[in-house]
C-alpha cells in the first residue's frame, strides 16, 4: 500500500484556526453529566448565550443522532467554529431519546424526547413544533436554518414567522431520490418546490445538487460545499496503517478498498459487493464496509464467499480517520450523493476515491483530480476501473487530494462562506 504524506498546508493561519472539535464538545453538548434534564416545552428555559452577539443562527434538524453521519458533523463543526468567533452565536434543536439541554461556548443545544423513525434507525421524527417556537422565542436568533426535509420545515417556518425572521433551507439529501416509482419522485418534486416557498435561500453542497433543484423549478440556491478537519484526517496517519489494518483482522499487505457510512439503498453497496469477486480476481483487493443500516443482513447475505469485511459502525472520530487512512482507495458507489464528506475525508487523508461518475462526489474526484469515476449503476464499470485505479500512483493522488482539501475545504473556510451568506440573508453586517 502507498505511504503518501500530504502537502504542508498553505495558510497557516487557516490551519491554526481550524482545530478539531474534540470528544469534549461533543460531549459536553450530547452527553451526561454536562447535559441536564429540561422540557424545552414547559420547563423555564435558561439566559440565552451572547447576547450581543451579531449574528444568531438556530439550526434545526431530525437528522442528528449518537450514529449518524455527515449532518451531525456539519452541526458540530459549526457548533466548534461559533466557539471560537464571540461575535456569533447558535442553538441546535435536535430530537433524541429524552429531553435535555446543554451548553457550551456561546453554543446551546436542545434534545426534544422523540420516537424512532420506523425502519431508520437511529433516526428519530422531530413534531414538537410548540417547543421549538418556545425555544426560537427565547433564544430570540437572527435566522434559522432547517436541515431536514419533511415536518422539520413547516415547523421552523411557523417559528421564524413568529419572531419576523428569515429561514433558510439546506438540503443534505434530495427526498425524490429516496423514492422507488416515477409517481413518488414527481410527488417529492412537488412537494419540494411547495417547501421552497418556505425559504429565503436554499444551501446545498454541490453544483448536481443545485443543478438538480434548478431543473425541479427551485431558483434560489446556493453552493456551500462542506468541509473537513485538517487535522484529524491527515496523511501522517498512513504511517501507521499496518497496525490498524492489524487491530481490525483485516490484511495487511492486500489492497484494501473501503467505504464508510450508512448501509442504505441509495450508496449501492449491493452493486459494489456485486462487483467484487471481479475486482479480486483480477487485483486481489479486499472491499471494506464500515457502518450499519437497514441493509446490512441483504448485504452480509450477498457477500458470503467473496472478499468482503464488514466492521461495525465506528463512533471514535480518530478510529475512522485511522481507517480511512489505512485504505489504498475510498469507494463511494451511489450516484446521488449530494456532497460526500466521507470522500473528501479520505481526500485529506491522502486516500484515493473512487465514485460513480455523477453526484458530488464525483465533482469532488473530478475538482481534486485525486481519483477516478465510473459509469453510474455499472457493476462492470466499477470492477474496470477499481483495478485500473490500484496500479496507478496512489501516493500522487493522495497528495493531490490533500492540497485540494487544504486548499478548499477546511471548515474555517467553508463556514466562512456560510456564514457570509447568513449575514447576507439576515441583513447583519
Amino acid at each position: 500500500m502507498s505511504d503518501g504524506r500530504g502537502a504542508a498546508t498553505n495558510a497557516a493561519a487557516v490551519a491554526e484556526a481550524a482545530r478539531p472539535i474534540g470528544p469534549s464538545l461533543a460531549g459536553r453538548l450530547l452527553d451526561p453529566p454536562h447535559a441536564r434534564p429540561l422540557d424545552p416545552g414547559r420547563d423555564p428555559l435558561p439566559p440565552p448565550l451572547r447576547p450581543g452577539a451579531a449574528l444568531g443562527v438556530l439550526d434545526v434538524t431530525k437528522w442528528f443522532g449518537p450514529s449518524t453521519g455527515g449532518v451531525r458533523t456539519y452541526l458540530l463543526e459549526k457548533a466548534a467554529y461559533v466557539t471560537r468567533d464571540p461575535r456569533l452565536r447558535q442553538v441546535l434543536v435536535v430530537p433524541g431519546a429524552r429531553d435535555l439541554v446543554a451548553d457550551a461556548d456561546g453554543v446551546r443545544c436542545y434534545q426534544l424526547r422523540s420516537p424512532p423513525v420506523p425502519g431508520q434507525a437511529p433516526y428519530r421524527l422531530l413534531l414538537r413544533g410548540g417547543a421549538l417556537r418556545r425555544v426560537a422565542g427565547h433564544e430570540r436568533p437572527h435566522l434559522i436554518e432547517a436541515g431536514s426535509p419533511l415536518l422539520v420545515p413547516w415547523m421552523a417556518a411557523r417559528a421564524a414567522r413568529a419572531l419576523g425572521v428569515p429561514l433558510v433551507g439546506f438540503h443534505h439529501g434530495l427526498l425524490p431520490h429516496g423514492m422507488r416509482s416515477h409517481a413518488a419522485r414527481a410527488a417529492a418534486w412537488r412537494y419540494l418546490r411547495r417547501l421552497d416557498h418556505l425559504f429565503a435561500v436554499t444551501l446545498v453542497g454541490s453544483d448536481f445538487a443545485a443543478a438538480e433543484l434548478r431543473a425541479a423549478g427551485i431558483t434560489r440556491t446556493v453552493r456551500a460545499p462542506l468541509g473537513v478537519d485538517l487535522d484529524r484526517f491527515h496523511p501522517d496517519r498512513r504511517l501507521r496503517a499496518r497496525a490498524v489494518r492489524r487491530a481490525h483482522g483485516l490484511p495487511e499487505d492486500a489492497p484494501l478498498v473501503g467505504f464508510v457510512g450508512r448501509f442504505a439503498g441509495e450508496k449501492r453497496l449491493e452493486l459494489a459487493v456485486g462487483a467484487w469477486p471481479a475486482v479480486a480476481r483480477r487485483s486481489c483487493a479486499v472491499l471494506v464496509l464500515v457502518g450499519d443500516g437497514p441493509r446490512r443482513a441483504r448485504l452480509e447475505r450477498l457477500a458470503a464467499g467473496v472478499p468482503v469485511r464488514f466492521l461495525p459502525f465506528q463512533r471514535d472520530r480518530d478510529a475512522v480517520a485511522d481507517l480511512i487512512a489505512s485504505f489504498d482507495l475510498l469507494l463511494s458507489a451511489g450516484e446521488i450523493e449530494t456532497f460526500g464528506l466521507a470522500a473528501l475525508e479520505a481526500m485529506a487523508c491522502g486516500t484515493p476515491v473512487l465514485s460513480a461518475d455523477r453526484g458530488g462526489v464525483a465533482e469532488l474526484v473530478q475538482r481534486s483530480g485525486a481519483g477516478r469515476t465510473f459509469a453510474a449503476g455499472s457493476a462492470a464499470a466499477l470492477a474496470d476501473e477499481a483495478c485500473a485505479l490500484l496500479r496507478e500512483d496512489l501516493a500522487a493522488l493522495g497528495r493531490a487530494g490533500r492540497a485540494y482539501a487544504e486548499r478548499e475545504h477546511a471548515w474555517e473556510v467553508a463556514f466562512g462562506r456560510i456564514f457570509a451568506i447568513y449575514a447576507e440573508v439576515a441583513g447583519r453586517r
